[in-house]
């Protein structure tokens, strides 16, 4: 056997994608989660520099701090929320919001793109009234149900350097394994923040790829149904007014990743 096609078992045989396509898990699924809550776990990024995600933990309670970890970036898309009030915390919905940073529903609704609202210098210290945010939907390997992270807007430069250096290599973000990481990052205002990172762990074996691509395609109709929440539009020092590089303004990715 060639080391290409050894190199290729081995990947097969240790694989966790495609450990579960052996499996169907669909009847077990529905059985243990009726009438329970479907909402995926969350990995949030804390704010004021710590270069350490908090990931959720086995007991379901605590939630573990990690430097880095892995996973399948199967499904994402812009998330826009904004309040005519302060937010202060809680579940309630933003006043105008929407899933795909075209069209908001709500009050004012309409074109995202020419809303008041969605500029910059309408909210505190020169930000956005309109919090932009991006859902990014990870399955690590050996699990079923994905990890949701929403990127503030200090991150979404990073993110989006990252999805085109894919784009030019012919392949989508959930042909590959993407390790995630922070940095302590300081904006124009002096104020540190954690900027998420991104680089390739390997390329997904033609197999994985094709089962994790139904996997994309059902995560991309259940994130419809996955409301506002306080890790998507919690106000802090992530939502920066411009670019910690540059100055210049940053702008979230159009559409989402199908």
């Amino acid at each position: 056997m060639s080391s290409k096609k050894q190199s290729t078992a081995l990947t097969a045989q240790k694989s966790g994608y495609l450990a579960l396509v052996s499996e169907d898990y669909t009847a077990t699924i529905s059985e243990e989660m009726d009438g329970l809550d479907m909402s995926p776990d969350r990995i949030k990024i804390p704010s004021g520099g710590v270069t350490s995600f908090e990931m959720p933990a086995e007991d379901g309670e605590d939630t573990v701090s990690v430097k880095e970890f892995s996973g399948v970036i199967i499904y994402h898309h812009p998330l826009n929320a904004f309040y005519a009030t302060k937010y202060t915390g809680g579940s309630n919905p933003p006043d105008c919001g929407s899933f795909d940073g075209v069209t908001g529903i709500g009050t004012p609704g309409g074109s995202c793109k020419s809303c008041p609202y969605n500029q910059f210098g309408t909210g505190e210290n020169g930000s956005k009234a309109c919090k932009n945010r991006r859902r990014v939907y990870i399955l690590r390997e050996g699990e079923l149900f994905p990890l949701l992270l929403s990127l503030p807007t200090g991150s979404l430069k990073a993110f989006t350097r990252f999805v085109k250096q894919q784009l030019s290599k012919g392949r989508k973000l959930n042909a590959v394994v993407t390790k995630f990481a922070l940095k302590k990052a300081v904006n124009t205002g002096g104020i540190a923040y954690s900027q998420a990172l991104f680089t390739v762990d390997r390329v997904l074996e033609p197999e994985e790829h094709a089962f994790i691509e139904t996997l994309s395609a059902q995560v991309k109709d259940y994130s419809k149904s996955v409301g506002f929440d306080t890790d998507a539009v919690a106000i802090n020092d992530e939502d920066l007014p411009f670019d910690e590089e540059g100055g210049d303004a940053i702008q979230p990715l159009n559409g989402a990743n199908k």
